[in-house]
C-alpha cells in the first residue's frame, strides 16, 4: 500500500517536468497583512501530526496547538471500520485509543475541525480497512464493493455518526479531496456522488447546525496547473457536490503545481477563491522552506523559508480579506527528524 501511495504522488510530480519556469516568490502584492492587533475574521490551527516519532514531538504538537492556534483538525485519511460500522459494533482497540488520546489532548475552547472520506489515499476507490492497524487490505466481500453499494452506504452513514458523537466537531468533512476521483475513472464519480449525497441529507437531518461538505483539491480546478487535470470535469464535480456542501472546502498545495515553488499567476487568487459563492475554508495547506529534488533530480523544488513566509502570509491576507472559515497549515513543524527515519524508497513521498 505505501508502494501504491508512493507511486501515485510520483505520477503527479510527472506531470511537473512540463513545464520549467522563471524562478521568483509566491506574489503578495497588492494585498497585506492585516495590522497588529487587527481581529482574525477566521480560525487558525493544524493537525497534531509529529515532527518525530516520540511522545515529545507529539506533546509538542498538542501543546502549539494549545498556544498558538484555536481550531484542530483531526484529519482520518487512514482507512475506515467498515464491518464494524455497518454492524454497529465496537471498533478496534486501534482506534479507540487513537480516537481517546485525541479527544484528551484537544485544547479546551478551541474548534474542532474533523475529517474523514470514503475515499483511498491515492483517490482511486474505497477507502481501506482501518482496523488493529491502518490502511489495511479491504476485507472480503467489501474488495468488491461501489461506493454506493447498499452496505457502503449504511456503513459510511454510521461511521460519522459514532465520530461525530465522540468528538463533538464544529465542522465535519466526509471526504476529503474527493473531486480527485473525476482522474481516476468515468464510474467512480456518479457512484460516489450517490454516497455523498445520502450522507450529506442524513446528517443535515441529525445535526441541523453542524457544517458538512467535502473537501477539494483547488488547483484542479484550475486551468493550466497540472496536466493530469481536465479543470472542466472537476468544475463539473464541484458544481454537483455544491448543493450538498456547507462550505467551499479546498485543500491547497501550489507547489504540486507546474509552478512547484515559484511565482503564482497573478489572478491565481481571485481565480480559485472566484469559483464559488460557499463561505470558505482551507482544510489543509502547506509550502516547502527548503529546496530538493524529486523523479532522480529531473524536478526541482526550489523552495526556501523566505517563500514558505511570503505563502502563509498572502495566504493569511486572502483568509482575512474574504472572511475564510478557517485555514489548517496541516504540518505544525517541518519533520525533518521524522524524515530520517523513513526507508529511502519513502523519502521521495516524505520529502514533499
Amino acid at each position: 500500500m505505501k508502494e501504491t501511495a508512493l507511486a501515485r504522488s510520483i505520477l503527479v510530480l510527472g506531470s511537473l517536468l512540463a513545464a520549467s519556469l522563471a524562478c521568483g516568490g509566491p506574489d503578495l502584492s497588492p494585498i497585506t497583512p492585516p495590522a497588529s492587533g487587527e481581529p482574525r475574521s477566521y480560525y487558525l490551527g493544524f493537525t497534531p501530526f509529529p515532527h518525530d516519532l516520540s511522545i515529545e514531538a507529539v506533546n509538542f504538537a498538542y501543546e502549539k496547538i494549545s498556544s498558538d492556534a484555536d481550531i484542530i483538525a483531526h484529519h482520518f485519511d487512514n482507512g475506515v471500520p467498515w464491518p464494524e460500522a455497518l454492524a454497529g459494533e465496537a471498533y478496534s482497540e486501534n482506534i479507540r485509543n487513537d480516537w481517546e488520546f485525541r479527544k484528551a489532548n484537544t485544547p479546551p475552547g478551541h474548534k474542532i475541525y474533523l475529517a474523514i472520506t470514503p475515499i483511498n489515499l491515492w483517490r482511486d476507490g474505497l477507502a481501506p480497512y482501518r482496523g488493529e492497524e491502518d490502511d489495511m487490505p479491504l476485507p472480503p466481500p467489501w474488495d468488491t464493493y461501489a461506493f454506493d453499494h447498499p452496505d457502503v452506504m449504511q456503513a459510511y452513514l454510521n461511521y460519522p455518526v459514532e465520530a461525530v458523537e465522540f468528538f463533538d466537531p464544529d465542522y465535519l468533512a466526509i471526504g476529503i479531496e474527493s473531486n480527485l476521483l473525476v482522474n481516476s475513472g468515468p464510474d467512480l464519480w456518479p457512484a460516489y456522488l450517490r454516497l455523498h449525497q445520502h450522507v450529506y441529507s442524513e446528517l443535515k437531518a441529525r445535526y441541523p447546525d453542524l457544517p458538512v461538505f467535502a473537501s477539494i483539491l483547488g488547483v484542479a480546478l484550475l486551468e493550466g496547473y497540472r496536466d493530469e487535470d481536465d479543470p472542466r470535469a472537476h468544475l463539473a464535480a464541484l458544481a454537483e457536490l455544491e448543493a450538498y456542501s456547507d462550505l467551499f472546502a479546498v485543500s491547497l498545495y501550489p507547489y504540486l503545481t507546474r509552478y512547484l515553488a515559484e511565482e503564482l499567476p497573478a489572478d491565481f487568487w481571485d481565480e480559485l477563491f472566484g469559483i464559488s459563492d460557499k463561505p470558505i475554508a482551507i482544510t489543509e495547506t502547506g509550502f516547502p522552506a527548503q529546496a530538493f529534488a524529486v523523479l532522480d533530480g529531473q524536478v526541482s523544488v526550489e523552495g526556501s523559508p523566505e517563500k514558505q513566509a511570503a505563502f502563509i502570509q498572502r495566504l493569511l491576507a486572502e483568509a482575512q480579506q474574504r472572511e475564510f472559515v478557517f485555514v489548517i497549515n496541516f504540518i505544525l513543524r517541518d519533520y525533518d527528524q521524522l524524515y530520517e527515519d523513513l526507508d529511502e524508497d519513502m523519502r521521495a513521498l516524505g520529502i514533499l
